[in-house]
């Protein structure tokens, strides 16, 4: 089991986008997270999970 936790800047890191829009994606409930204290938190399972299942959508988003 991995039970790895991230801070925004390594989730951002991960998804090669801004820190501003990871904020943005996790207070919208884009990606999975919860807050600790005031700061996003992120399961590092649960948020590859979330990209396999993005990946897979798009696949199949393309094949249509």
């Amino acid at each position: 089991m991995d039970d790895e936790i991230l801070t925004i800047s390594e989730v951002s890191k991960l998804l090669k986008i801004n820190e501003k829009t990871a904020y943005r994606l996790a207070s919208q409930s884009e990606i999975p997270g919860f807050k600790v204290g005031g700061s996003w938190r992120f399961r590092a399972d649960e948020l590859r999970r979330w990209m396999q299942k993005k990946a897979t959508s798009c696949r199949k988003e393309r094949r249509t």
